[in-house]
């Protein structure tokens, strides 16, 4: 019997070294820094499974040597988190609060030297830092290079799209935390940068310019200049709605987080794209009964690392090599009284290539052209010439976090509207740093499509090819016509700008044209007189309006005798003919058709009068 127990006991041991040693790395693991979370923490999602919670409070930032020894690097401060690592190797950057009610600031330190310094801490705080590589101006008679961060700030005072928490923006400064420069101007969150080896940016942008994709939009990937010029859509609508945390991988690969609705600290499954074809080279790595997938990042030796805890949720976050080619992972470091996130290696990596840039703030207007606004990723046929007849600029205006707001988007006011050239291209000066919506208007004033928010660095030309079209494929060859003139002026003082909202614009139309048929009793939906403007506000936006495009809300079609979708949207649509004689006047139907599509505000208050500036 004694023997018996010996030989169990023998082979339990032997079956414990061999976990072990088929969890250990097949080579010594190089040194890392890491995020720990307490375990007991709770986070909860923002904006209904779209943001995740502003992780950090109570983290920390610990060393792992390639001995397995464990260093607090952060003893000093009440929370720590966001670490990246510097080219050489030899420093990481990380935000850090030293109290409970302090800011969120960034730090840097030698990995193995005592102390820290203080990098910036801007009115918003800053968040997840970035090394980035040298930018270069070019003046008439001198080139500057200055080698920069970015991080994540927050807009002070003011809230995102939706209203459900701050707006962040993308800002860079140089290591001494002067010459802090704002970057993007999304009115709703773009955050979580990394850098390419071409020296481009990509983050994570929550896009909610408008309704149609849902009450929550989508969050995107876009690649960016370090300067903040030429920001295009990176990955989008392959996949699932949420794509955050990208990295760069081996073999010119992006990976990143993705999921339908985020949980409270976002994780998701791993998917990833090539920077050889990044818009058509979509490919899932994981599946959701694969577990839980949290800040992957790339080892320079080409491998991934990635934090992983199972499906369930059970249990804390470890540290996991995960094999691009196969999916399989290996455990690499697990404290089971912390969550183990944001692993990043530390050891010298290569310097991503620098960018020049012509933005001066001595500029304050930039430029914006389009080729052909009917090339489309929908096809030739979509939008056939002559289809779109003018364009309308949209100037979008930040969202005040005081008083609270229940427009469905945000406030907004149009710059101005121009005609397309014969060949569909355009050509417009607009303001610099400021966030912008384009519409194609077709000839009922409708618009056909509606861009994302875009904006002009001071003295960028920024250009498209078309309207949603696709950007990996070579233009035309051919000196478009809006360019062979001067650029149509869309600059007016903010004071000229106008805005069109319910209670001034669409009431008093309801009042003279609508009533007579749709009061209380007379033909649905029932319309309220005089004080009851808000509910007849609420009655059309309840089921006949879709903040934001016209050409899909039974409103327009009732105006107009017909159903306006294109071929691109939804079929099917109820149309009730207005009775002859009473069909509002051309001017009166484009007043209904633009506050639609200006976001179908009740009341855009101060921006009527331009006492709400533009977003910078």
């Amino acid at each position: 019997m004694r023997a018996g127990v010996g030989f169990v006991r023998v082979l339990v041991a032997a079956s414990a070294l061999w976990v072990r040693a088929a969890e250990a790395p097949a080579e010594p693991r190089p040194a890392m820094v890491l995020t720990q979370l307490p375990a007991s923490r709770s986070a909860k999602a923002l904006a209904n499974g779209t943001l995740r919670d502003p992780e950090g409070e109570g983290g920390r930032i610990v060393w792992v040597a390639a001995s397995g020894r464990v260093t607090v690097l952060t003893p000093e401060f009440h929370s720590a988190a966001d670490p990246a690592v510097s080219f050489d190797g030899r420093r990481i950057l990380f935000a850090a609060k030293r109290g409970p009610a302090d800011p969120w600031c960034l730090y840097e330190r030698e990995i193995d030297g005592p102390g820290e310094r203080a990098v910036v801490c801007p009115p918003g705080g800053a968040r997840h830092p970035l090394y980035l590589p040298a930018v270069y101006t070019l003046t008439a008679t001198s080139t500057e290079a200055h080698e920069l961060v970015a991080f994540v700030g927050e807009t002070p005072g003011v809230v995102n799209e939706a209203g459900r928490g701050r707006n962040t923006s993308l800002y860079s400064c140089r290591l001494d935390g002067s010459g802090v420069e704002r970057l993007t101007f999304n009115l709703s969150n773009d955050f979580d940068p990394t850098v390419l080896e071409d020296g481009r940016i990509v983050y994570a942008s929550w896009q909610r310019h408008s309704l149609a994709r849902g009450p929550n939009g989508r969050v995107v990937l876009l690649g960016l200049n370090l300067d903040g010029t030429d920001a295009l859509v990176f990955a989008a609508d392959e996949g699932r709605r949420v794509k955050h945390m990208a990295t760069p991988a081996a073999d010119r690969q992006v990976v990143f987080v993705e999921a339908d609705a985020v949980a409270g600290d976002g994780s998701g499954t791993l998917a990833a794209v090539s920077l050889r074809r990044n818009l058509h080279s979509y490919r899932p790595l994981s599946a959701p009964a694969d577990g839980l997938f949290h800040s992957p990042s790339a080892d320079p030796r080409g491998s991934l690392r990635v934090s992983w805890r199972p499906e369930d949720g059970r249990g804390t976050y470890g540290v996991y090599h995960f094999d691009l080619a196969t999916g399989r992972k290996r455990r690499l470091y697990d404290d089971p009284d912390w969550h183990d996130v944001q692993a990043r290696v530390v050891a010298p990596h290569p310097r991503p290539d620098g960018r020049s840039s012509v933005v001066s703030e001595d500029d304050r207007t930039g430029t914006l052209y389009g080729l052909d606004v009917g090339i489309t990723d929908l096809g030739p046929s979509a939008l056939p010439t002559g289809t779109a007849k003018r364009l309308r600029v949209i100037e979008g205006l930040a969202r005040a976090e005081t008083p609270a707001s229940t427009e469905p988007l945000a406030p907004r006011r149009v710059l101005g509207e121009v005609p397309l050239a014969g060949d569909g291209s355009f050509h417009l000066q607009v303001p610099a740093d400021t966030a912008l919506q384009l519409q194609l208007l077709d000839a009922d004033g409708l618009a056909l499509r509606s861009s994302a928010w875009i904006w002009a660095r001071p003295r960028e030309s920024r250009g498209c090819i078309g309207c949603h079209e696709d950007p990996e494929r070579t233009p035309p060859n051919r000196f478009v016509k809006a360019l062979q003139r001067p650029a149509d002026v869309l600059t007016a003082p903010a004071s000229e700008r106008r805005s069109v909202d319910f209670r001034h614009d669409v009431a008093p139309l309801l009042e003279a044209r609508c009533l007579s048929c749709h009061a209380d009793g007379g033909a649905p939906p029932a319309l309220a007189h005089g004080d009851g403007a808000r509910a007849a506000y609420d009655v059309l936006l309840a089921g006949y309006v879709e903040p934001g495009q016209a050409r899909t809300s039974p409103l327009a079609w009732h105006l107009l005798g017909r159903d306006t979708r294109r071929p691109w949207d939804a079929t099917g649509g109820r149309v009730k003919s207005i009775p002859e004689g009473r069909v509002p006047s051309a001017d009166e139907i484009r007043t209904f058709i633009e506050w639609i599509d200006l976001g179908a505000a009740w009341d855009s208050g101060p921006t009527r009068d331009g006492a709400t500036g533009a977003s910078r």
